[in-house]
Formats: structure tokens, C-alpha cells, sequence
């Protein structure tokens, strides 16, 4: 497939929802649309705006078709969400995982253990299998009438394709449905019958089938325009490293995810929010992580001032600090309440010790999932420079910058064919703070007693 080289990333965040242009040969990115990935709150409860998706969708595929060309389509998504189909379509709308629904059945709901799925017991509708055994029980003659459960990235090809399809990256990240050591579906899947739902697995890296002949007219495709299976956002982050060695990768976005190519998954913490994500080609892969972009914009509350040296610095001395946790059920503290400690002088001092807490809060997921021999940062939080330098202080490893600015779309079009795998990006000198080393132990000790 080295001729499809224009690739047209579906990318749909917790946040927001992206269609970005990938050029696959040098990992760049060509253009790009982006809009919020809105929560309904109508009947029967809150779920994501899949009408208003396709629409947008539709709508960018032909405007990137229209001023650059398209070669091929591909998908990834957030986790902790399936649809429920039939050959109508929805049978149940896609349920916002964070909709504490699913909790209502928790004493009724018996997830496998977590050494059989490196699937930690979440909070709300985080554990997918939570879901769905939520809906099928609230909604019994909805639930009777679907023919499938399909992934999220997989319900979006489908909707391209016609062709239904799961896949190993979705289906191993939490969901308590899948055995990675098996590589098959958990005791849960089998105790409730819901094998015969799921379609047959295909490979994330690979095509599921062409465009449909009316959809490729109304958006201006050449017929045949192939769209690849899809894939969770972050085994998209972790896709292009996969052969560059042992690197940890810190996916950013709504999610900071901290995954070690290689580690060792024996030392997962399920009461921290550890857990293994499954990667492209079926292997384990240990992970931490914490609410990292929703946390910074609880913390910020809207403050713009950015925090330079000097800020981090007065941070430092004064011991203006910012303890966990602000997602609640999440992260490495997952029933600390967040609290700020020391008093700020300045709007930059606060954003100052923000940007302490980030860095200190990924050190720790480092810590609980391994850390190989260099990082690489992804997403937003590769364009804060002091961030990672805090964090190259901290590490005492080679810290990376990635250039892909969406943390995920350059691994999604590496689904139509693995190039050599991506430049790790700037390297970032670590930052020669006074103070931050026993700022950090003292943070550290604050954490452990909440």
C-alpha cells in the first residue's frame, strides 16, 4: 500500500472530534478540521452525538477530498465506548462513559479478576463491560434486538464500509472483556453470551474494505477508496514506536497515559488505575495513567497566563503546590480530593505550580508502569517545554518531544502500512531547578499519606 500515502484520520477524543489530512511517508500533518464532542443529555441517558459526528464527518471528508486529495480513511478513537447495532443501526445510543449509570448494577456485576483481564475495577462507565451488562439489563428489549457490539472505531468503519469487525486494541483497554494472555474474550464475555455479538476480529493494521459506492459519491471519493480497520487512541500513539525499542510513551490529551513498550505488567496496581493496554499485535502492555487535560483545565479555571522559569522557580522556593487528585476514582490517588497548597502571587505562579503537578503526577504513572530507556512525549503536553524539562530533571532519561500534534493521527495512518517508525522528536535538556528534588520529595510524601 505504499501508494496511499494522503490518509484521512477519523479521530475522535473525549474532547473533541478531529478529521485530520496524515501524510503516511513523513508523519506530517496536512490539514485538519476539529470540532467538540458534545454529550447529549436527552432520554434515555447521556451519550454522545453520533448523528452530529457523521455529519461532521461526512462534511470534512469532502472538503480534504475536495482540496487535497484522499487516499485512504482511517479511525481511532477513545476507549470505553461500543455501539449496539443491528442492520438498522443503533439499537441504543453510545453511552458517555462517564455517566455513573452503569454503577446502579454494580453489586450484581461480577468482572473477572484482575489478573485474568489487567482490567481495574473503574468508577462509572470506565469498565465497558460495565456497560453493556448495565444496558442489558435497564434496557432488556433493546438490548434483545441488537446483532452486535461493535468497538467505537469499529462502529464508525462500519458505518464506511458496511462490514462489521472487532479488534484487539479496543477490546483490551479496561473493558474487563478481554484475556490478554489469552488473546480471547474474558469468562465475562462467555458467562453473559455475548460472544455470538461480537463480529470477528480483524487486525488494527489492515483495510476493512472500501468506502460505500453512495457514501464515496456524496463526498466526492473515487470508488474503492479503502478504509482501514481503526484503532484506540493510545495503542495509535504507541503504533510507531513499537519497533524503535524500549521506549515509554506519555499519550496527552483528556487522558495522560503512560505505557512502556516491553515493561513488565506483573507489578500493575489495580487499585492505582493501573492496567495493560493491548497493543496492535495482540501483546500486553504495561500502563498508568491519570485525568491529565481534564485535571489542567479544573486547575486553571480559565486562567491563560502561561508560567516561565522564573515562576517555576518561585513555585519551588515557596512550596506553592498542587496536591491530587481532581478526577474522582481516577489516577494514582484515586480517592484523594485535591487541594492547593501556598499561597500565589500571580497568575503565572499558579499556572507555575500547574505545571509542577503535571510533571509530578506522570513521574508517578513512570514509576507504577516502568520507564524504558528514553520517553517520548505526545500530544499537547509535548509543546510545553518546561513541563518536559521538569520531567527530564526528574527522570534523569532522554526526553522527546514528538511534532504530531494530535498525539494520535500519525499512528492512525500507519494502519494502511508501517513506515520506518517515527522520529522521536526534539530532545529536551532537563531543566537545572534549585530546590526541585526536595520539593518533590515533599510532594511525594504529602501524596502517599491522603
Amino acid at each position: 500500500m505504499a501508494e496511499l500515502r494522503k490518509i484521512a484520520v477519523i479521530d475522535i477524543g473525549k474532547t473533541n472530534a478531529k478529521v485530520v489530512l496524515v501524510d503516511r511517508l513523513n508523519g506530517t500533518n496536512i490539514d485538519a478540521h476539529s470540532i467538540p464532542n458534545r454529550v447529549l443529555s436527552t432520554p434515555p441517558y447521556p451519550h454522545y452525538d453520533t448523528d452530529g459526528l457523521w455529519k461532521f464527518i461526512l462534511a470534512a471528508l469532502k472538503q480534504l477530498q475536495s482540496k487535497h486529495g484522499i487516499d485512504g480513511i482511517s479511525i481511532t478513537t477513545h476507549g470505553a465506548a461500543a455501539a449496539l447495532v443491528n442492520a438498522e443501526g443503533l439499537v441504543l445510543p453510545v453511552l458517555d462513559y462517564e455517566f455513573d449509570g452503569p454503577e446502579a448494577v454494580a453489586p450484581d456485576y461480577a468482572p473477572p479478576e484482575f489478573s485474568e483481564t489487567l482490567s481495574p475495577r473503574l468508577p462509572v462507565g470506565l469498565n465497558l463491560g460495565a456497560q453493556i451488562f448495565w444496558q442489558s439489563k435497564t434496557f432488556r428489549s433493546a438490548f434483545a434486538q441488537a446483532t452486535a457490539i461493535l468497538m467505537y472505531p469499529q462502529f464508525w468503519a462500519w458505518k464506511l464500509t458496511g462490514v462489521m469487525a472487532s479488534e484487539v486494541t479496543s477490546l483490551g483497554t479496561h473493558t474487563d472483556l478481554w484475556n490478554p494472555e489469552r488473546a480471547a474474550f474474558s469468562s465475562l464475555v462467555e458467562r453473559e453470551n455475548w460472544t455470538g455479538l461480537f463480529p470477528p476480529m480483524q487486525p488494527a493494521v489492515s483495510v476493512l474494505g472500501p468506502i460505500l459506492p453512495e457514501l464515496a459519491a456524496q463526498v466526492g471519493l473515487p470508488s474503492g477508496t479503502p478504509v482501514a480497520c481503526g484503532i484506540h487512541d493510545s495503542n495509535a500513539s504507541l503504533l510507531p514506536y513499537l519497533k524503535a525499542g524500549p521506549l515509554t510513551i506519555i499519550s496527552s490529551g483528556t487522558w495522560t497515559i503512560v505505557m512502556t513498550i516491553g515493561g513488565d505488567t506483573s507489578r500493575l496496581d489495580p487499585s492505582r488505575d493501573c492496567l495493560a493496554n493491548v497493543d496492535a499485535f495482540k501483546r500486553p502492555v504495561p500502563t498508568a495513567r491519570f485525568m491529565g487535560g481534564r485535571e489542567y483545565e479544573v486547575l486553571m479555571d480559565g486562567n491563560v497566563a502561561r508560567a516561565g522559569l522564573a515562576d517555576i522557580q518561585a513555585a519551588l522556593d515557596t512550596g506553592q503546590m498542587v496536591m491530587p487528585g481532581w478526577a474522582v476514582g481516577v489516577g494514582p490517588f484515586p480517592v484523594a480530593k485535591g487541594r492547593w497548597l501556598g499561597a500565589f502571587r500571580t497568575d503565572a505562579e499558579r499556572a507555575a505550580a500547574v505545571v509542577l503537578y503535571m510533571a509530578l503526577m506522570s513521574q508517578t504513572c513512570l514509576s507504577l508502569a516502568g520507564v524504558g530507556e528514553a520517553i517520548v512525549v505526545e500530544g499537547p503536553l509535548a509543546k510545553n517545554q518546561i513541563y518536559c524539562g521538569i520531567l527530564a530533571a526528574l527522570t534523569g532519561k532522554p526526553i522527546y518531544r514528538s511534532g504530531d500534534a494530535t498525539g494520535t493521527s500519525n499512528g492512525a495512518a500507519m494502519l494502511f502500512g508501517l513506515t520506518k517508525h517515527t522520529d522521536l522528536g526534539a530532545l529536551t535538556e532537563p531543566l537545572d531547578l534549585r530546590g526541585l528534588q526536595n520539593y518533590t520529595a515533599d510532594w511525594a510524601a504529602k501524596a502517599a499519606a491522603i
